[in-house]
Formats: C-alpha cells, sequence, structure tokens
C-alpha cells in the first residue's frame, strides 16, 4: 500500500507515497457508490468513514510512514495504534446495516466474522498479530522492503477489525457478548497484546538494531526512543479502551 520510502539525511525529507492515495481515494468512491446504490448512509456514518479515511491516509503517508519505517520506534507505535485502534472502527462504523449484510452474505465472509466475533479468538488473533508483526526480524523487513510494510500494514487492519468485531453492535448475524462480557474482553484486549510495552519501558538497552544503528530523530537515543514508545503503546490503549469500556456500560 506504500511506495518505498526513500532513506535521507533528514527524517523530514517528502515523499509522495501515491500509491497509498490511489488506495485510500479507490476505497471512498467505491463506499460513495455503495451508500448510493445498495443502503444509504446518515450523516454520522458518512462522518465515520471519511475520518476513518483521513486517519489512514496519515497513518501511511509521510512523514509519518517514512518516520515509522526508519526513524522512530515511537513513530511506529504511532501508526500501528491508528491502524489497530482508530481505522478499523471508524470505517465499521460507516457501514450501514444494509451493506454489512450485503458484504457478509458469502459463506465464507460471514463465517469467518462470526469466529472473530468470539472474543478470546478475538483477544488471541490480535496477540499474535501484534506480537509477531513487532518481532526484530519483523521491524527489520518492514524498514528494508516497501512488500514487507505492506503486508504488516495489512495484518494490523485484519487485527483491527478482529479486535473491534466483538464490541461493535452494527454487525449482524453474531452473537454479542453483554454489557459485562465487553468491558472483560476490552480490559484482556488492553493487557495481553501490548505486554511488550512493559518490556520496552524496563529494557535497559535497546532491542531493536534497525533503530538503534539507524540515524536518530530530534537527537533521542535509541534507548529514550523505546522507554517512549512503551508508555504510548501502554497509555494509548488503555485510554481508548477503556473509554470504549465506559461508553458500553453507560
Amino acid at each position: 500500500m506504500r511506495a518505498a520510502a526513500v532513506t535521507s539525511s533528514s527524517p523530514w525529507t517528502f515523499h509522495l507515497h501515491g500509491a497509498t492515495w490511489l488506495v485510500v481515494l479507490a476505497l471512498g468512491v467505491a463506499y460513495g457508490v455503495a451508500i448510493r446504490r445498495t443502503a444509504p448512509a446518515k450523516r454520522r456514518q458518512i462522518a465515520a468513514t471519511v475520518t476513518g479515511l483521513v486517519v489512514l491516509l496519515v497513518a501511511l503517508t509521510w512523514p509519518l510512514a517514512d518516520l515509522a519505517a526508519h526513524w522512530s520506534l515511537t513513530a511506529l507505535v504511532i501508526q500501528r495504534l491508528f491502524l489497530l485502534l482508530a481505522v478499523p472502527p471508524l470505517l465499521m462504523i460507516g457501514l450501514p446495516p444494509a451493506l454489512i449484510a450485503r458484504l457478509t452474505r458469502p459463506a465464507v465472509i460471514d463465517a469467518v466474522v462470526r469466529r472473530c466475533a468470539r472474543p478470546a479468538i478475538a483477544v488471541a488473533l490480535v496477540t499474535v498479530i501484534a506480537v509477531a508483526t513487532l518481532t526484530t526480524p519483523a521491524v527489520d523487513a518492514e524498514g528494508a522492503s516497501a512488500w514487507a510494510r505492506l503486508g504488516l500494514d495489512l495484518a494490523l487492519l485484519v487485527a483491527g477489525f478482529a479486535l473491534w468485531t466483538p464490541v461493535l453492535t452494527e454487525l449482524p448475524g453474531t452473537d454479542r457478548p453483554s454489557a459485562l462480557g465487553r468491558a472483560g474482553y476490552l480490559i484482556v484486549q488492553s493487557i495481553v497484546p501490548s505486554f511488550l510495552a512493559v518490556i520496552w519501558i524496563f529494557a535497559r538497552h535497546p532491542l531493536y538494531p534497525h533503530f538503534a544503528q539507524g540515524p536518530r530523530l530530534l537527537n533521542v537515543s535509541p534507548l529514550m526512543d523505546q522507554q517512549v514508545a512503551g508508555f504510548v503503546a501502554k497509555f494509548t490503549t488503555i485510554a481508548v479502551l477503556w473509554t470504549e469500556i465506559g461508553r458500553a456500560l453507560v
């Protein structure tokens, strides 16, 4: 989804990421056509979709995409938080029920949605993807290959949709947990997949050679960058998911 980033002496050198702009524009056009022909959308649904696509652009284009690929673990974490916690729920909220029913009509898609709506499966899937995409080989690959970045970005979006599927009641044809069940599920999701953040905060040396040996952003040491990334990952995840807990219990 992203064009290959060009490493330069400055983290602020502009790169267009034209492929990403084309894909996001295509998604917006497809949504517009779908709601005109299949299911009219409410204003809040259109607003949610537009916001989700804008956040997707912010996550996958300059400057955040370049900083995440080459310069800063904190930037990579911010990008991941957008792809996990912001883009999927916004796009899901933006789909009218009739359009969701049409999209999930194929038996394979319906089966996948039903399974992802099971909290245990969603927690397992999100944890596996969240941890696997933050292994040292995965981070090295993301910095070296546009195709690897594409695969990891798609994997994170899949994890984001899986995370929010048991929570958002707009999805038809699935068994919804009770309010207390959703609250418990979100508490688990706020703790289990983000355990790496605690390791980053208390580690005494940088854990990712790709960032430790690369250029520094704003003269911040790799260890400090890693610790900041840990705090951002942990507390942002808790803030977002626990806010949703409060909304579910109201």
